[in-house]
């Protein structure tokens, strides 16, 4: 296939380019400008250099006339606290740049479709009584994402959205969003977490799915993609012993973990931002535990598993 990416430059992007090109499909890199580091993608990808949120529409079938299969791998995550309202800026970054660009491309003759979410979604259908597309406006947003996007690329285009969870690995020229994270292990400060848990994934399986779902993936569906589920202290005890650091960890209670992230929601709204998860709602999550089957997902996208020490051990790396 002749595959685009949208954020072909980006983490998940790039090693979709690379995993794309390991199976004999054709890659246009569709990012915004600058140009990369000379040699971040192989000479087979072509690099286009423009702001798709900008770009007529005319200008854009252009570029995706020709292409079967597109992957949007764009788009603002919940690491962003923007000015307030929340919900406006992600429903503008996130919502509407992928509506248009799948009813772009399903107009353009595109036949086959991956867009990238969050598997706070899933938990969202998983677990109504924690309301959390209700609390929060980065989950719901997600979720309106994934709606109008399969919407818009009917028919004619089949859609799968990935819902996909915490993820390891590194890329050239970037440092890998857990900096912080090694950071405070990484200083004199006692290590805290919660009492829940996370599933987690190595980029490279990342990319096997994505690729997998352009090849074999059925049109329409959501998959929660991941592999590991794990605590956070044995997430946290993970990262310091890759690090070498020995030091105790401690849980902390949910009633003060709410307290705390509350504390933190009432500063950002005395700055004029707002996080499109609720602070004060989210210690709900961080206490639960995230954990799903991942062999569902695995066994219709034919991804592989395991290797997310691994991952962890080039992302720490990655963090000077």
């Amino acid at each position: 296939m002749k595959i685009l990416i949208l954020g072909g430059t980006g983490f998940i992007g790039y090693h979709a380019a690379l995993e794309c090109l390991k199976r004999g499909h054709q890659v246009t890199a569709l990012a915004l400008p600058p140009l990369p580091k000379k040699g971040l993608l192989p000479d087979e990808v072509t690099i286009e250099l423009a702001n798709v949120d900008t770009m007529p529409d005319e200008q854009l079938l252009k570029l995706l006339d020709g292409h079967d299969a597109i992957i949007d791998a764009a788009g603002a995550d919940d690491r962003v606290i923007p000015k307030a309202p929340a919900y406006d800026f992600f429903f503008n970054a996130n919502v509407i740049p992928a509506e248009r660009l799948f009813r772009l491309s399903r107009e353009a003759g595109i036949t086959r479709g991956v867009l990238l979410s969050s598997y706070f979604c899933h938990f969202d259908r998983e677990w109504p009584e924690l309301k959390l597309s209700h609390h929060h406006p980065y989950i719901r947003t997600r979720r309106e994402q994934s709606e109008r996007a399969m919407k818009a690329s009917a028919p004619g285009l089949d859609l799968m959205v990935l819902e996909l969870p915490f993820i390891f690995g590194s890329m050239p020229g970037r440092e890998p969003l857990w900096k912080p994270m090694v950071n405070y292990l990484r200083s004199p400060m006692p290590a805290y977490c919660p009492s829940g848990g996370t599933n987690m994934i190595a980029i490279d399986h990342v990319a096997e799915a994505i690729v997998g779902a352009l090849e074999c993936g059925k049109g329409g569906t959501n998959y929660v993609v991941g592999d590991e589920n794990h605590s956070w202290q044995d997430l946290i005890k993970l990262f310091c012993n890759i690090m070498g650091i020995d030091k105790p960890i401690h849980f902390i209670s949910t009633p003060l973990l709410h307290a705390a992230m509350k504390s933190m929601g009432a500063w950002h709204f005395l700055q004029g931002r707002e996080s499109g998860l609720h602070p004060g709602e989210f210690c709900k999550v961080l206490a639960s535990e995230t954990y799903f089957d991942a062999s569902i997902a695995r066994n219709e996208l034919n991804f592989g598993s395991g290797g997310v020490r691994a991952a962890l051990e080039e992302t720490v790396a990655a963090c000077p």
